[in-house]
């Protein structure tokens, strides 16, 4: 009876355990998985914008590298076309042609430039004091000081990685860093190209390596146009305003380059500048500034931008504007720096996803009328 009776309970253990739902703690039910998947998503979207608000420096000084080494990828790829050289000698050359410029710069004009540099802080103080005496005669309660402050609290209220860069060592730092790594990454690319792609699925790599493609090359033709654009515009406005007696013409020609990089917003910057400068020096000198700084930015904006620029990826203002204003306020100078690039990367990267979705619908459309 006994025997019996333990055949039954283990017949009606077995029927009862085939009737049985899928516990909470079986991943493998499709419903705990789908929960999960959802979970996963929202974890890690949060996690990325805790990593963006707490590692926005680092983050800014990768992507800068990335910016710099296309630029040297781009400058060695332009000489080999006519130099049929190694790659590495190709880079080499590029890195040494730089670095020379940059010391021969330094060497020979940095005593000149620093000397312009003091006057030039005499002279803006000054225009805005007669700015300010102007505005109060004509009833406007405005002065010198409220201009001069009005100024510092726009610089100070620029951003959260400022005061990471603003000291001489800091930003020294960061542009070293940058550096090194455009450096590394210009000098072999494939490598951590696959480096990425490996973390990715097998059908996913395809797709990657020709979203980089496409990045590297937008990188390149924005990179070279900035680059000319600001050669362009910074030794036009130093031989002109030399030409015409402008005072500082040649810290001014090296503020007007550098602000280049800086789309729109470099250009007003240096503009101001100019103009105070070029209105010191009275009435006429003033316009002739004015005249210079109106034709370098005909030159750069309708003739070299389109030319280069525009064939690789073509930005509305409005957009690079507010993705400055948005990128400086939370992370500072480098972010305003790289809101350029930055957006161009995203537009390519969606265009690209856009173009696949398109093409899988196209796809499946056309299979379903041949069936």
């Amino acid at each position: 009876m006994s025997k019996i009776s333990n055949d039954e309970d283990t017949a009606s253990h077995t029927e009862s355990s085939r009737t049985e739902a899928v516990g909470p703690t079986e991943f493998y039910d499709p419903i705990i998985r789908s929960e999960l998947k959802k979970a996963a998503v929202w974890i890690g979207m949060i996690t990325l914008v805790v990593a963006i608000i707490f590692l926005a420096q680092p983050i800014l000084l990768i992507v800068g590298g990335l910016v710099l080494a296309a630029m040297l990828d781009g400058g060695a790829r332009l000489l080999g076309r006519i130099l049929p050289w190694p790659r590495g000698i190709l880079l080499t050359i590029v890195i040494l042609a730089v670095t020379a410029f940059l010391v021969w710069t330094v060497i020979f004009a940095g005593s000149e430039l620093v000397g312009q540099a003091i006057s030039l802080k005499s002279t803006i103080s000054s225009q805005l004091e007669r700015i300010g005496v102007m505005a109060e005669e004509s009833g406007l309660a405005y002065t010198s000081v409220d201009l001069e402050n009005l100024g510092q609290q726009i610089f100070n209220s620029v951003g959260r990685v400022t005061a990471a860069v603003t000291s001489a060592i800091g930003a020294l730092a960061s542009i070293a860093i940058m550096l090194v790594l455009a450096i590394f990454i210009a000098a072999e690319p494939r490598m951590y190209e696959r480096g990425v792609a490996w973390m990715l699925p097998l059908s996913e790599r395809e797709q990657f390596y020709g979203n980089m493609n496409k990045i590297g090359f937008t990188l390149r033709r924005l990179m070279a146009g900035r680059l000319l654009g600001m050669a362009v515009e910074g030794f036009g406005t130093w031989i002109l305003l030399w030409i015409g007696g402008v005072p500082l013409a040649a810290l001014l020609g090296i503020l007007t380059g550098l602000l280049a990089f800086l789309p729109n917003i470099g250009a007003i910057i240096s503009g101001i500048l100019i103009i105070l400068v070029g209105f010191s020096g009275g009435v006429e000198t003033g316009l002739f500034a004015l005249g210079v700084y109106i034709f370098v930015q005909f030159v750069d904006g309708y003739l070299i931008v389109p030319m280069i620029a525009k064939r690789a990826v073509d930005l509305a203002p409005a957009l690079v504007i507010g993705a400055q204003i948005l990128f400086g306020t939370l992370f500072g100078i480098i972010g305003l720096a790289l809101a350029d690039p930055i957006i161009a990367m995203i537009k390519v990267a969606l265009e690209s996803h856009s173009e696949r979705v398109r093409n899988n619908h196209k796809n499946a459309k056309k299979r379903i009328l041949e069936a």
